[in-house]
């Protein structure tokens, strides 16, 4: 009963610690940058190319969504050539979403190229 009470803070302090590694890292890099002589712009340009994020995520959950609707409609077949019906939908779902999430990064790479 008392593990919960040490599950919970363990959770907060992982997510604060990726948190400040993030920001810390990215403090060291604009600093060597800043040293290199870069100039400060390049950390807040309007004439960025680079594809907007929300692109990114609707392209990657489409595609997500599309490939588990595609791994049911595959391991439906499956089920009825005899397989067995434990095997047939995870396996198919879980390899479907990850070519879909595949593609997606190859057209999120394309979107990069092209911005």
């Amino acid at each position: 009963m008392g593990s919960e009470v040490i599950v919970i803070p363990i959770i907060f302090g992982v997510l604060f610690g990726i948190y400040y590694l993030y920001i810390s890292a990215r403090n060291k890099e604009r600093l060597a940058l800043i040293e290199k002589g870069a100039d400060a712009s390049i950390f807040y340009g309007k004439n960025r190319k680079a594809t907007p994020m929300w692109k990114v995520i609707v392209v990657n959950l489409a595609l997500l969504a599309i490939g588990i609707g595609v791994g049911i409609f595959i391991a439906a077949g499956l089920v009825q050539a005899g397989m067995d019906e434990e095997v047939a939908f995870p396996g198919t779902i879980f390899i479907m979403s990850g070519v879909g999430l595949f593609t997606g990064f190859y057209l999120t790479k394309k979107l990069n190229q092209d911005a």
